[in-house]
């Protein structure tokens, strides 16, 4: 037998027997004044329990309280557990194009949608979330809580949306910072793609930190007008109204550096294909056993002891008088 919180124990007795001392050696306020025959004449009932029982019980009580707060647990040893799961960076394509509406309702609602099913296809993986365009910055850090994630990305709104040109170098410096001491290294963007281009300086830092890209391609071959903040298409110099278009060139890219991608649809069969080619390619590279210890836990004994006793100790139990 041995306690977990045994620290409660020590920094609890001291009070308690200060406690137990006092509540021993004093006499009742209705004790110092009256004498103990006009007391007994001025009660309306003897109790049936005396009042040092009802101490001892109360002290009792709040002794196995103590006990029971510095956990008493029975070591069975060390035992492996196998963790199952990969650990992963995702990425929120928040560029001025994901206003566009050529998917239901818009680019980036549809977006989001893919990764909370992404986040419940891997639900005992650790996942972190990023937020790209013209910068780059950290929406989650990595958890294997997928609600808080799925809260996280759904708090991604249109004021998140930058007009400026999507900087994929800046997204794969801070992927590579973040993947740097984690084995595998993926990287899983939620994007309608990028020029060959913009793309260009992204492939070589995917090379040069050996991160693996996989890519979720949102929007259509037609495409859709760019809006602006105020929902209105945006119109090119020449006066036409500017259309953005879904660019596979990212996808291609993905699949040179040992990666995939799809093109989101509706339902949920485009992340379940995506998650089995990952699942697939690092079955053998998951997080692996970790040793936890054994325990048998002891302590709702006394707390239940320890309640029944306090339960006892204050309840009314007047004597049966005689007529």
């Amino acid at each position: 037998m041995s306690f977990v919180n045994i620290q409660f124990f020590w920094v609890l007795i001291l009070p308690f027997g200060i406690f137990a001392f006092l509540i021993s050696t004093n006499k009742d306020r209705l004790s110092r004044v009256f004498n103990e025959k006009v007391l007994k004449r001025l009660s309306a009932a003897d109790e049936g329990m005396p009042m040092i029982v009802r101490n001892i019980l109360m002290l009792l009580a709040i002794f196995l309280m103590i006990v029971a707060m510095a956990r008493p647990v029975m070591e069975k040893g060390d035992k492996k557990v196998e963790v199952q799961g990969l650990t992963l960076l995702t990425a929120l394509d928040i560029s001025g194009s994901m206003r566009s509406k050529d998917v239901y309702p818009d680019r980036l609602t549809f977006a989001k949608t893919k990764m909370a099913q992404f986040f419940d296809a891997m639900p005992s993986d650790e996942i972190g979330v990023v937020a790209f365009a013209y910068s780059s910055f950290v929406l989650a850090p990595f958890s294997s809580d997928k609600e808080t994630l799925k809260m996280m990305v759904e708090g991604v709104d249109d004021s998140y949306i930058n007009m400026g040109s999507t900087d994929f170098a800046a997204l794969g410096e801070l992927a590579s910072t973040l993947l740097e001491k984690k084995k595998p290294k993926i990287l899983v963007l939620f994007s309608d793609g990028g020029d060959e281009k913009a793309i260009a300086g992204f492939a070589d830092i995917l090379k040069a930190n050996e991160i693996d890209l996989y890519v979720v391609l949102v929007g259509t071959d037609k495409g859709a007008p760019v809006l602006d903040e105020d929902g209105k298409p945006l119109a090119q110099k020449d006066g036409t109204i500017a259309i953005t278009q879904r660019n596979d060139a990212l996808g291609e890219l993905a699949k040179e550096h040992g990666g995939a991608y799809v093109v989101a649809s509706n339902g949920k069969e485009d992340i379940a294909q995506l998650v089995n080619v990952i699942r697939g390619k690092y079955k053998n590279q998951q997080q692996g056993a970790v040793t936890v210890k054994e325990r048998v836990e002891y302590f709702y004994y006394p707390l239940g002891l320890g309640l029944l006793f306090l339960l006892i100790a204050f309840s009314s139990m007047p004597k049966r008088r005689e007529v």
